[in-house]
């Protein structure tokens, strides 16, 4: 299946408020890095949430429409199952960062889904690699710089071998190394056929991007398909 995230006609208001979404078809395909920008406030992290999953699963109001991930209703799937099928990283990594080493954040998500040992071994060690935190792997989180522990942050959500990783506005808080570190990782995950969508405020972080859509007044414009 070449796509691997679609939403049709998604629309979605906060419980007592106007909708923040309006009829938004998108799509995101296999190899595909898709930039989202917008003003602050504009839906883009409410976007990401319903791509996510988020909402409906964990925050809820008035939402019409459908989130497809890879092929199935995310309404319709438990929050495990789609664990394992789309990541996302978030601005600050102490959000995903909570244990005394990142190796222990590592493998919480495989442990806490008793994976076997052995594909937990195999996906510690590739998500390490991908992300260039292996030697890193003991260290506390809070003694890392900004750009490591986001890294170290990508490595944990990596370890699910998720198909899918959604950005959102992953290197706001990083310095320029910082930023090229999550840019080459993002590439890295487009050239291994994976998709991923980066929400940024800042166009230079998305030179990386094969499309780059623009929110405004609770739609996308650009090139969607």
């Amino acid at each position: 299946m070449s796509v691997l995230l679609e939403t049709r006609g998604l629309s979605f208001a906060y419980t007592g408020q106007e909708a923040l979404l309006k009829d938004i078809n998108f799509t995101l395909k296999k190899g595909e890095i898709v930039g989202i920008m917008g003003d602050s406030g504009c839906g883009k992290t409410t976007f990401l949430y319903c791509l996510s999953g988020i909402i409906p699963h964990i925050y809820d109001g008035e939402l019409n429409g459908k989130v497809f991930l890879m092929g199935e209703d995310i309404s319709e799937m438990k929050l495990p199952g789609i664990a394992v099928k789309l990541g996302v990283l978030f601005q600050n990594p102490d959000t995903q960062l909570f244990s005394g080493a990142v190796l222990d954040d590592v493998v919480f998500g495989p442990e806490n889904l008793c994976m076997p040992w052995q594909e937990i071994d195999s996906s510690l060690m590739n998500a390490l690699k991908t992300t260039g935190i292996e030697e890193k792997r003991l260290r506390p989180p809070k003694s890392l710089s900004g750009g490591e522990a986001q890294r170290a942050a990508l490595a944990a959500t990596l370890a699910l071998n998720p198909e899918i990783l959604l950005f959102d506005e992953a290197a706001s808080y990083l310095d320029a190394d910082g930023v090229e570190s999550v840019l080459a990782c993002a590439l890295t995950l487009k050239n291994e056929g994976k998709g991923v969508v980066m929400v940024e405020h800042d166009e230079s972080r998305l030179k990386i991007a094969d499309r780059i859509l623009y929110m405004e007044d609770g739609r996308l414009w650009g090139d969607l398909i």
